[in-house]
C-alpha cells in the first residue's frame, strides 16, 4: 500500500490489478503444513522485476512474495484462502495465471481487480466457435445475485464480460487472444475457477440494500426518488 499526502489530506492507494494476465506460470511445489501451505511458482522473466514483499495475483488471488530464489517465488497461503479458492486443488505442474500489481501512473486496461476472491464456480459447458469459445459456469446464487449482464467479472484473475445469467449459471464469450494467453484455453468441463465480482457492482448493491427498506420491491420510481 502506498500512502501520500496532498495539502494535509492523506490518500491511500491500495494494491489493485487489472485482470490482464502477464504470463502463464507453473506451480513448482505446494507444501501443506496444518491449516496453511507454502506455494512455489516459477515466475520466469517476471522474477527480474519482482522482490520480496511484492503483491502478485495468482489465479486472481492477491499473494505476497515471501522468498525469491532466482525465478522461484514462495507465497504463504492461509487456510481461509485454501478453502475459499481453487488453491486446494493445485498440484506441482499446474498452470496458473499471473499478474503483477498495477503501478501508479499505469493505464488500467481491464477493470479494477482487488485479488479478493468472492467464491468459486465450475465449468458446466464449453462451446467452441472457430477460435472463439463460449463458456458456461455453474455458480452459487449469492455470486449470481451480484452479477449483471455486460458487467465485469474476474475468472482466475482474467477480466471478462458477462454475456448471460440465469438462475444457477452465467456465461462468458472468450476471444482467441485470451484463450491463448491465459489458462482458459486449457480449461475442461468440471474445472473449478476463482471468481471475483466487480467491486463497483458490489458497492452499489450494498448501498441500495442499506438505503431501501427491507422486504420492499425496488422500482423505477423508488430509484428516481433516491437520485438514480
Amino acid at each position: 500500500m502506498v500512502v501520500y499526502e496532498i495539502r494535509d489530506t492523506k490518500y491511500e492507494i491500495r494494491t489493485v490489478f487489472t485482470g490482464l494476465i502477464e504470463k502463464i506460470c507453473s506451480v513448482k511445489a505446494i507444501r501443506k503444513n496444518g491449516g496453511w501451505c507454502l506455494l512455489t511458482i516459477d515466475l520466469g522473466k517476471l522474477a527480474d522485476d519482482s522482490k520480496i514483499g511484492d503483491s502478485i495475483a495468482v489465479n486472481g488471488v492477491c499473494l505476497t512474495i515471501v522468498k525469491l530464489l532466482g525465478n522461484l517465488a514462495d507465497f504463504d497461503i492461509s487456510g481461509e484462502t485454501l478453502t475459499g479458492s481453487n488453491f486446494g486443488k493445485l498440484s506441482a505442474g499446474a498452470k496458473v495465471n499471473i499478474e503483477s500489481a498495477v503501478r501508479l501512473g499505469e493505464r488500467l486496461g481491464g477493470h479494477v481487480v482487488q485479488g479478493h476472491i468472492d467464491g468459486t464456480a465450475k465449468i458446466q459447458k464449453i462451446e467452441k466457435q472457430n477460435q472463439f469459445a463460449n463458456i458456461k459456469f455453474s455458480a452459487d446464487k449469492n455470486l449470481l445475485a451480484q452479477m449483471v449482464i455486460k458487467g465485469s467479472v474476474a475468472i482466475d484473475g482474467v477480466s471478462l464480460t458477462i454475456a448471460n445469467i440465469d438462475k444457477d449459471s452465467f456465461s462468458i464469450a472468450v476471444i482467441p487472444e485470451t484463450l491463448k494467453s491465459t489458462t482458459l484455453g486449457e480449461m475442461k468441463i468440471g474445472n473449478c475457477v476463482n471468481i471475483e465480482i466487480d467491486i463497483i457492482v458490489k458497492t452499489i448493491k450494498k448501498q441500495i440494500e442499506i438505503i431501501l427498506p427491507q422486504k420492499k420491491n425496488l422500482t423505477i420510481e423508488k430509484l428516481k426518488e433516491l437520485g438514480f
